[in-house]
This record gives C-alpha cells, sequence and structure tokens, in this order.
C-alpha cells in the first residue's frame, strides 16, 4: 500500500486543536471529508452484547455524514470497522505501529486494513512505517483516535483498560463522551457504568448519536436504501420495521399464516434486507 506524509495542514481539523498534536503523521488512503468523526472504541474481551450493541448502533448511522474512527485492535475496535464499511460509512484506523508491511499490528487485520483503504477510508499513524507495535504505543495513538473525534462511543472497558484512556484523553480535550449501559454482573460493564457516573451520555439507540452529534433526523430513515425491487409482502415487513419488533410481533400485525411470514423473514434475512438479534428483527 502507497504511504505517504500528512502533513499537519491537511490533519482532520479538531488535530490540531489538542495540546500535543504529532507533528507530522504517515497515511494510506484518503482522509474522508465528512461533517462527524465518531471515535468507537471498547474491549478487545467483547461479549455478544457489546458486538450486538456496536453493530446496531453503527448500522443505524447509515446514510450520516460520519466517519468511524477506531484503533483497528482486535474485539470492538475490529467490529465497529468492519459494521461501518457494511453500513456505507467512511472509516479510518490508527494502529499502535508502523503502516509498514509486516509492522502492521495486528497482522491478523491486514485484509480488513486493504478493505477501509479499498472503501474511502484511511489508516493514519504517528510512528514510523517499520515502528513495531510496543505496549507503551498504545496511550499514544489513544490521543489521536479522541483527539480527531468530535465524540467517543466507548461500548464495554473494564476499569483497567486502554479504551478509557480514550475516554480520558477525549474528556481532556472537551470532546464529548458517549457510553452505553450494561449488565451489573459483567466485569466490562464497570468502565461505561463509571463513565456514566461522570456525566457521559448514555446511548440506547442510533437517534441518541445522531441528536448528540448536532445533526439531523432524515425525515425518512429507510430514504438512504433502495427497496424497489422488493417484493409486496417484503413492503409490508419494511413498512412494520420503523422500528425493532419481535418475530412474534411481525406474525401478529401481518395477519399472515405463520408458515407464511417465517418464509418471508427467512428470505428477507438472506437478501441482507433484515437481522434478527437479541429476540429483535432489526431493517438494515
Amino acid at each position: 500500500m502507497n504511504i505517504r506524509t500528512l502533513h499537519k495542514n491537511d490533519f482532520p481539523p479538531l488535530l490540531n486543536e489538542i495540546n500535543d498534536p504529532p507533528k507530522s503523521m504517515r497515511i494510506v488512503g484518503d482522509m474522508p471529508q465528512t461533517e462527524k468523526y465518531l471515535a468507537v472504541v471498547g474491549s478487545r474481551k467483547f461479549s455478544e452484547y457489546g458486538r450486538a450493541v456496536c453493530e446496531k448502533l453503527i448500522e443505524g448511522l447509515r446514510g450520516y455524514p460520519i466517519t468511524i474512527v477506531s484503533g483497528l485492535a482486535l474485539g470492538i475496535d475490529s467490529i465497529g470497522h468492519r459494521t461501518a464499511l457494511r453500513a456505507g460509512l467512511p472509516t479510518v484506523a490508527i494502529p499502535g505501529s508502523g503502516l509498514g508491511d509486516g509492522y502492521l499490528y495486528p497482522s491478523s487485520h491486514r485484509t480488513l486494513a486493504k478493505e477501509i483503504v479499498e472503501h474511502g477510508g484511511c489508516l493514519m499513524s504517528e510512528f514510523a512505517d517499520d515502528f513495531p507495535s510496543y505496549p507503551s504505543n498504545f496511550p499514544q495513538r489513544n490521543r489521536i483516535i479522541a483527539g480527531m473525534s468530535h465524540a467517543t462511543l466507548v461500548i464495554e472497558a473494564e476499569l483497567q483498560s486502554g479504551t478509557l484512556i480514550t475516554s480520558k484523553y477525549a474528556i481532556e480535550y472537551n470532546r464529548d463522551v458517549f457510553t452505553v449501559p450494561h449488565s451489573i454482573f459483567s466485569k466490562t460493564s464497570e468502565g461505561p457504568h463509571m463513565l456514566l457516573r461522570l456525566g457521559a451520555t448514555p446511548i440506547t439507540q442510533s437517534e441518541d448519536i445522531i441528536s448528540a452529534l448536532g445533526l439531523h433526523p432524515h425525515e425518512d430513515l429507510f430514504s438512504t436504501r433502495d427497496y424497489s425491487e422488493c417484493s409486496s409482502d417484503e413492503h409490508e415487513v419494511i413498512n412494520l420495521l420503523h422500528e425493532p419488533l419481535s418475530r412474534d410481533e411481525i406474525i401478529r400485525k401481518l395477519g399472515k399464516p405463520v408458515y407464511v411470514t417465517q418464509t418471508i423473514l427467512a428470505s428477507m434475512e438472506i437478501k441482507g434486507l433484515l437481522k434478527e438479534e437479541m429476540g429483535e428483527v432489526h431493517l438494515l
């Protein structure tokens, strides 16, 4: 991949406002020019709940002028990048290593890194191209994630974690911090619940993010996807799913035989029109 220097004049605007900006950075791909940059960070040891929440919230941002920023790491970071790609949102990855071949960390995400660049996003690093990954790199790169973003969304984090370092930088830089409530019995809920006590914005749906970022919700939330080729039966389901519903609710509201509705839903899921998670069916 073609690595080049990104000078301070070409940084994302907010990055130059922090008290310790990098002198220059290395970049692969093009910096997305969107209205808002949203950092999405969380635990490497994510739960199924964390994965589902991350996917649902980012998928709900489809069609908005938002770039997803994260660290290319295992866990929530990579889920955030991949979900952004599926939702047609640009994404920026800031790894804790150089960008050179054989140095990009983690090596298991090199294919993901290529996909990010191919879909209009970029990789950025403050480190030299041949700089390996060291533990001390990650707090340093976390300040860039927080510094270039209008807000940081925390999805699952233990109290002693790099994720909370990112949120700490966001607070220092006077950026918004969002987080998602979780079970009181989960270790990865301790970080988000601490942030809520400190005044972080609770997020339970994509609309919360859109509003907190100062964007206007689409009058028609489904205008960003073309459903013109769907069947009349599929349109009936689409019209119901202005909000997630359980399968039983869909069956009851459609009023069709159960096996007919089950067949329609199965077909739509195969086509990528909807997804069932945590007992609810969501339109994609």
